[in-house]
């Protein structure tokens, strides 16, 4: 049943491998501590962001409060959905997507993580299916972008398999505070439709659709 103030709560993605559901704060507390620098081979920070070398808690905190802060600010003109990633119920990383001006542009932008325990199985194209095929078939996007540093060879094996187009190259801050370039990569609608998959069943859409602007 969807929640009654923020329905959100009883969206779900479901595949056959996994399923994507937005961060409670039940899902944050279990999720926290699965982001750490040891999720990249080197160890080095493949977001623009600097908060995985903190220590605990404050790495903890750091992610909490990012979650909490895109829930209060989701509105029609710039939403950031972040959404868990359970794998036979255990949270194994995050899954994004992100959009302003949606109802007029119909264009996200997706990001995603996961933990170490969770990497070399495949998933990370799974879960790239699963959001997909939220943002197209749910939300009837006309385009989608993801991005990743030009050494993130994972990310960018994820993007290529999955079928999307490289989209240029661009300079950027890895961590905060190193320049990097970055790889941009889009997926449209006509592209989507070949890759599409049967298998992936959306539950709880319908009552989420008026806070974005969609209703």
């Amino acid at each position: 049943m969807a929640h009654p103030y923020w329905p959100f709560f009883g969206l779900v993605i479901r595949t056959p491998r996994l399923e994507l559901r937005p961060i409670d704060d039940t899902l944050a507390v279990a999720l926290a501590p699965r982001a750490e620098l040891s999720m990249f081979p080197d160890k080095t920070s493949q977001f623009q962001l600097d908060w995985l070398s903190d220590p605990s808690p404050e790495k903890e905190r750091l992610s909490l409060q990012f979650w909490w802060r895109n829930r209060a600010e989701l509105s029609p003109q710039r939403w950031f959905l972040n959404m868990a990633v359970l794998v036979d119920g255990e949270p194994a990383g995050a899954q994004d997507l992100r959009a302003e001006a949606f109802p007029v542009k119909r264009s996200v932008v997706t990001g995603s993580w996961l933990a170490r325990s969770f990497q070399g199985r495949g998933l990370g194209i799974e879960m790239r299916h699963a959001v997909l095929h939220l943002a197209f078939e749910g939300l009837r996007a006309l385009e989608a972008h993801s991005s990743a540093f030009e050494d993130n060879i994972r990310s960018i094996a994820v993007s290529k398999r999955v079928g999307y187009e490289e989209n240029g190259r661009e300079l950027s801050i890895r961590a905060g505070k190193e320049r990097a370039a970055h790889l941009n990569f889009r997926m449209t609608a006509e592209r989507f439709a070949a890759v599409r998959r049967d298998d992936i069943e959306i539950q709880g859409l319908e009552p989420c659709l008026e806070v974005l602007g969609l209703g």
